[in-house]
C-alpha cells in the first residue's frame, strides 16, 4: 500500500476556497457605455443616447461594442451619411429634382390617394385568389382541340408603301384565318392543351416585342374564339381562366404601348416632363396617342364575330382612359347589352364575369354589375331547359356537375353586387333569387358571396328556404353544409340558435342519402359544439350512430366521422363532460379500421392536452374513457413504430396520467397507477412518468403527516416504494433505470423505508457495467462517461446520510460502487475514473466527521450510528488508502502513455484532496503530498499559469485556519517547501 491515509476532523469552513473579496458597484451584465465627443462636421445624435450640452461642446453616450470602438463610435456608412449633403452629387441632384416637383405639385403629397376602382377598396377577393382553385377543380380526361395558325412559326410580313395599302393589308390579316390557313389540333390531353395555350401566350408576347402588332391582335382574336367551344364542357371554367390570362396580357401590352406613345410625343413636344402622372386625364394625352388608341378600337370593331369582338374590346377596356374619363359607365353598359347576343348560357355568364372583372379594375360604378346580374336572372330559366338537358346527356356529365360549372362566374357577379350594398338591396336580390324555379344554384352563390353577418342574422329564413326549395342540380345536403359552415364561424343571434339547429337537423336527419347526411353532420357538428351544451352534443352523436350503424355505413365515411369527433372534442367548452357522455365511446367504436382509430384517439388526446392545462381529473367515467383511448395508442406501438411517433404517443399518455388526481384518496390514486402500469406496457417514457408520479405520491404522504408516519401511512409509502422497485426493471434504457432507482431510493429514504432504499441503491449500482459506452443524441454519438460521473456524484451525496445495513457490513454500498466501476470500460485517458475516485475521497472525508453536514428527519445516519467508533474510522482509512492507491496507479499509467497534462492535473487534484482531508502528520502522506506538488511544478508548462499560484494561496489559507496544531505545523512546513519549488 503506497499511501497511509488517515482522515482528520475539521470544520466545514476550513475547506472552502479562499477568494479575494472586493466591492462591485455595477452589475457585471450591464451594458457598458462610452462617451464620444462630437467633432466638427459630424452630427451624431442617436435616438437612445443621453446628450449633454455645455459651452465647450456636446457629447453623447453610446453603446460600447467592438464595431463602435473600431470606428470611433460609428460605422463607415454612418460616417458617410453624416457628411454634408452638398458634398454628395446624388443627394444634390435629388434635392434639386424634389424642389422642381414641389413647385409644380405643391401640397399634392399631403392628399390621400383617391379610390379609382372597386378593387382598391379591398372589399372583394382578388381574382388571383380564385384562379388556382378553378384550375384544380375543373379538369377533364376527355380529348381537347384547339384552332390556331400561330403555333408552328410566324408569318411573312408584306411591305406596304402607301397608307391605303397598309390599312387594306391589316384588314386582310384580320380575316386571313378564315381563308384556309387555320389549323385544328385534335386529341389533345388537358396537359397538352395547357402547353399549347402557354405557347400562344409566348407567341403573342414575342410578336408584340418584334413590333408585329397585328399578329398579336390575331392571336388574341383566335384565343377569344376558343371560348365559344363547349365541346368539353366540364373543362370550360379552366379554359376561361387560361384564355383570359392571355387577354389580360394583351390588354396590358396595348395600354403600356399607348403610355410609351404618349411619353414620346410629350418629350418631342418639349414640355419638360417625360411621363404622364398616375391619374392622368384625356386632355393630357397627345393627339397622336389618342389616334393610335382609336385605331385599336377601330380594328376591334371590324372583327366579324360577336364573342371575339366582345372579349378583345373588354381586354383593352382600360385604354379608353386615353380617350375619355367619364364614359366608362356607358361603355360598360353597352358591352353588357351586347353580351345578350351570346346564346349559350354558360358562355354568356363567363363573358359577363370577364366584363365585371375588367370593369371593377377601372371604375367604382356598380350599375353595370347589377345589370349583368339582372340579365343572368332573366335568362336563368334557360340553364335547365330541354335543349340544355339534351346537351348535358350528350356530354356525359351529371346535372349537378353541369350546374356547378356556373358557380365561379356567378360567384364573381354576386360578390360584385354585394360591394357597398345595403341590407335592403341584398334582401331584394335574395327575394328575386328565391322566387326562381330552380334557385339552388343562386342560393349557393348567395351563401358563397354575401356577407356572413347578413346570412347569420337571417339564419332562420335561410334554413326554411333551403329545406323547402327545389334543389334540382344541387343537393340540399350541399346547401345545408355550406350554411352550417357560415354559421359555425358567424353565429346567429342567441335567441335563434336553437331554432336554427332544430330546423336544420330535421331536414338533415330526414335525408335518405347517407353521404349527404354525414357531410351535413360534419359541418353542423362544429356549430353544435360551439354554441350548445352536452345534451345537444349527446343527441347529435346519438343521431349519427342511428344513421351510421345500419349496414355498416360508417366504413364508407371514416373521414367525415373523424372530422366530427375532432370538432366535438376541440370545440366543446366542457371536454370532461364530452368524454363522459353516453354516446361518446360508442361513436368511437365506429372506427373499426386500426389506422383511422389511432388518428382519432391521438387527436382526442391532443385536444385534451390543449384544453386542459390546469384542470385535473377525478371522475372515474372520464378516467376510464381516457384510459381506453390511451390504451388504443399504446397497443399500436410495435417494433416498427418510429421513435418520433413513440415519443408523441408517450407524451400524450403521460399528460393524461399526470392530470388524474383523486385528492386525498391516495389509495385510489395508487390503484390507478397500478392499472396504468398494466395498460401501458409498451412505452418506457410512460413507465417513467408513473414512477415519478408514485414517488410524488409518497412525498405528498410524508408532507401531510409532517414526517411522522402512522402504521397505515408507513405501509402505504412502502407500497409506493415496492411499486417503483418492481416497475423500473421493465424499462429498457439502462440510464433511465439507474436514475429512477436513485430517485426512488431517495424518496424511500425520505420516508424512512431503509430496506427499500438499500435495495434501490444496490440495484442502481449493479447496472453500471451494463451502461453502453456510447449513445445517440440528435444524430451524434455521445460518450456515456459524463452521465456516469454525474450519476455517481449524486449517488455519493445521497450516500452520506444512508445508514449502513447491519447485515451487509460497514460502507457496503460504497464498497459495491468501487467494485462495479472497475467493470466499466473507461476511456484510456482515465479522466472520468480519476474524477470518480476523487469524489469518493471527498465522501470518505465527510464520513469520518463526528457530525455530518446534513440529515433526514428520523433517519439515523452513520455519524450517530457509529459515534466515531475507531473500528468504523479504521475502515474508512483502509478504503481511503485503496482509493488513493488507485489514483497513484492512474498517475503511473498516464506517465507511461506520456499524457503530461492529464498527469499534472490529476496530481494537483489529488494534492488538494490530501491537504483538505488527510492527516499530514503521517510521514508517508506528507511525503506523497510534497511529491505530487513537485510533479505538478515540474510540468508547469502544461498547466494554467495561474493555477499553481491559486493552490499555493489556498494552502496558505488552510495553514491559517486549521485548528489542529500538528496539522497546522505540517501545512506550514509543506508551504515552505512548495514556495521553494516555485
Amino acid at each position: 500500500m503506497s499511501a497511509e491515509w488517515r482522515c482528520i476532523r475539521r470544520n466545514q469552513d476550513e475547506c472552502r476556497r479562499y477568494l479575494d473579496q472586493f466591492k462591485v458597484f455595477d452589475h457585471p451584465l450591464k451594458q457598458s457605455t462610452i462617451t464620444v465627443l462630437e467633432s466638427k462636421g459630424t452630427r451624431m445624435k442617436p435616438v437612445n443616447s443621453i446628450i449633454s450640452e455645455s459651452n465647450s461642446g456636446s457629447s453623447s453616450t453610446i453603446s460600447l461594442d467592438p464595431l463602435s470602438l473600431a470606428l470611433d463610435g460609428s460605422d463607415p456608412l454612418s460616417q458617410f451619411a453624416r457628411q454634408d449633403s452638398a458634398q454628395d452629387p446624388l443627394s444634390q441632384m435629388a434635392a434639386e429634382f424634389e424642389g422642381a416637383l414641389n413647385v409644380s405639385s405643391s401640397g399634392a403629397k399631403s392628399k390621400k390617394k383617391e379610390v379609382s376602382n372597386l378593387l382598391e377598396m379591398d372589399l372583394i377577393e382578388p381574382w388571383a385568389g380564385r384562379r388556382s382553385a378553378i384550375l384544380n377543380k375543373y379538369t377533364t380526361n376527355e380529348k381537347l382541340s384547339i384552332v390556331t395558325s400561330f403555333l408552328n412559326g410566324g408569318e411573312t410580313i408584306k411591305s406596304q408603301t402607301t397608307m391605303s395599302e397598309k390599312v387594306k393589308h391589316r384588314l386582310e390579316q384580320l380575316d386571313e384565318f378564315e381563308d384556309g390557313t387555320v389549323r385544328q389540333m385534335l386529341d389533345l390531353s388537358q396537359q397538352e392543351y395547357v402547353i399549347k395555350i402557354e405557347q400562344l401566350n409566348h407567341e403573342l408576347v414575342q410578336a408584340w416585342n418584334t413590333d408585329q402588332r397585328v399578329k398579336a391582335l390575331k392571336i388574341a382574336i383566335q384565343c377569344s374564339k376558343l371560348l365559344a367551344d363547349t365541346s368539353v364542357i366540364q373543362f370550360y371554367p379552366s379554359k376561361f381562366v387560361l384564355i383570359t390570362d392571355i387577354l389580360d396580357i394583351f390588354g396590358k401590352l396595348v395600354y403600356e404601348r399607348l403610355l410609351v406613345k404618349s411619353r414620346e410625343s410629350i418629350k418631342s413636344g418639349g414640355r419638360g416632363l417625360t411621363a404622364l402622372s398616375e391619374n392622368f386625364s384625356p386632355d393630357m394625352v397627345p393627339e397622336s396617342a389618342k389616334e393610335t388608341c382609336q385605331n385599336w378600337f377601330y380594328k376591334i370593331a371590324s372583327i366579324r364575330e360577336l364573342l371575339p369582338r366582345l372579349y378583345v374590346e373588354m381586354a383593352i377596356l382600360k385604354s379608353y382612359r386615353f380617350l375619355t374619363s367619364n364614359e366608362f359607365s356607358s361603355i360598360l353598359m353597352r358591352l353588357t347589352q351586347m353580351i345578350r347576343g351570346v346564346g349559350d348560357p354558360l358562355v354568356n355568364i363567363y363573358a359577363r364575369c370577364y366584363l365585371c372583372r375588367v370593369g371593377m379594375a377601372i371604375t367604382t360604378d356598380r350599375d353595370y354589375i347589377k345589370e349583368n346580374l339582372n340579365d343572368v336572372l332573366t335568362i336563368y330559366h334557360t340553364i335547365l331547359n330541354g335543349g340544355i338537358r339534351a346537351d348535358i346527356s350528350k356530354h356525359r356529365i351529371s346535372l349537378c356537375g353541369y350546374v356547378s360549372l356556373f358557380l365561379p362566374a356567378l360567384d364573381w357577379l354576386m360578390q360584385g353586387v354585394t360591394i357597398l350594398s345595403t341590407d335592403a338591396e341584398l334582401d331584394d336580390v335574395l327575394k328575386r333569387c328565391r322566387d326562381k324555379k330552380h334557385p339552388a344554384l343562386l342560393m349557393q352563390s348567395i351563401m358563397q358571396s354575401f356577407r356572413p353577418d347578413f346570412i347569420a342574422l337571417r339564419a332562420v329564413p335561410f334554413v326554411e328556404i333551403l329545406s323547402t326549395i327545389s334543389v334540382e342540380g344541387l343537393s340540399r345536403g350541399h346547401l345545408l353544409r355550406n350554411l352550417g359552415s357560415i354559421l359555425s364561424q358567424t353565429a346567429p343571434p342567441a335567441e335563434q340558435r336553437a331554432l336554427v339547429l332544430n330546423a336544420a337537423w330535421r331536414t338533415i336527419s330526414a335525408m335518405g342519402n347517407t353521404e349527404e347526411y354525414i357531410q351535413c353532420a360534419e359541418m353542423w357538428a362544429q356549430y353544435t359544439s360551439h354554441h350548445f351544451g352536452l345534451r345537444e352534443l349527446n343527441a347529435l352523436m346519438g343521431d349519427i350512430l342511428y344513421h351510421m350503424t345500419p349496414n355498416r355505413a360508417y366504413e364508407q365515411h371514416y373521414h367525415e366521422l373523424q372530422v366530427i369527433a375532432d370538432k366535438i372534442v376541440s370545440n366543446a367548452q366542457d371536454i370532461h363532460g364530452v368524454l363522459a357522455l353516453d354516446n361518446f365511446l360508442p361513436m368511437l367504436d365506429l372506427f373499426q379500421k386500426e389506422s383511422i382509430k389511432l388518428d382519432v384517439c391521438k387527436s382526442i388526446l391532443n385536444s385534451y392536452r390543449t384544453a386542459c392545462t390546469e384542470a385535473y381529473i377525478s371522475d372515474p367515467v372520464v378516467t376510464n374513457a381516457l384510459m381506453y383511448i390511451s390504451k388504443v395508442l399504446n397497443d399500436s406501438v410495435n417494433a416498427l413504430t418510429s421513435e418520433d411517433e413513440r415519443r408523441q404517443i408517450s407524451n400524450l399518455i403521460s399528460h393524461f396520467i399526470r392530470k388524474v388526481d383523486f385528492g386525498r384518496d391516495f389509495e385510489q390514486q395508487l390503484s390507478f397507477y397500478v392499472e396504468a402500469r398494466s395498460a401501458f406496457s409498451n412505452l418506457d417514457h410512460v413507465y417513467s412518468t408513473l414512477i415519478h408520479c408514485v414517488n410524488r405520491l409518497a412525498t405528498s404522504t410524508r408532507r401531510i403527516v409532517k414526517g411522522q408516519h402512522t402504521n397505515k401511512t408507513a405501509a402505504f409509502v412502502k407500497a409506493c416504494a415496492a411499486y417503483c422497485f418492481i416497475t423500473i426493471p421493465s424499462i429498457i434504457d439502462v440510464n433511465t433505470r439507474m436514475e429512477l432507482y436513485l430517485q426512488s431510493g431517495q424518496v424511500a429514504l425520505l420516508n424512512v423505508c431503509l430496506q427499500q432504499a438499500d435495495s434501490c441503491f444496490e440495484a442502481a449500482l449493479n447496472l453500471i457495467p451494463e451502461i453502453p459506452r456510447t449513445f445517440e443524441q440528435d444524430g451524434k454519438t455521445q460518450s456515456s462517461e459524463p452521465f456516469l460521473k454525474s450519476f455517481l456524484m449524486n449517488f455519493l451525496s445521497t450516500l452520506v446520510i444512508v445508514p449502513d445495513n447491519p447485515t451487509q457490513g460497514v460502507l457496503y454500498l460504497l464498497r459495491l460502487l468501487l467494485e462495479v466501476i472497475k467493470k466499466y470500460p473507461f476511456d484510456s485517458n482515465y479522466e472520468t475514473l480519476s474524477s470518480i475516485y476523487l469524489h469518493v475521497l471527498d465522501f470518505l472525508s465527510v464520513a469520518a466527521q463526528e457530525v455530518y453536514p446534513y440529515h433526514i428527519v428520523n433517519v439515523i445516519s452513520n455519524d450517530e450510528l457509529y459515534g466515531s467508533d475507531p473500528k468504523f474510522l479504521a475502515e474508512i482509512h483502509t478504503i481511503s488508502c485503496e482509493v488513493c492507491d488507485e489514483l497513484l496507479q492512474i498517475l503511473k499509467q498516464l506517465l507511461e502513455s506520456n499524457a503530461i497534462r492529464q498527469q499534472s492535473q490529476l496530481a494537483l487534484d489529488l494534492f488538494l484532496k490530501i491537504i483538505t482531508g488527510a492527516d499530514l502528520t503521517v510521514d508517508r502522506m506528507f511525503t506523497l503530498t510534497y511529491n505530487l506538488w513537485n510533479l505538478a511544478v515540474k510540468n508547469r508548462n502544461a498547466l494554467d499559469a495561474k493555477q499553481l499560484q491559486k493552490i499555493l494561496s489556498y494552502t496558505e489559507h488552510l495553514a491559517e485556519v486549521s485548528q489542529i496544531d500538528s496539522q497546522k505545523q505540517c501545512l506550514q512546513l509543506l508551504l515552505e517547501k512548495m514556495k521553494s519549488r516555485m
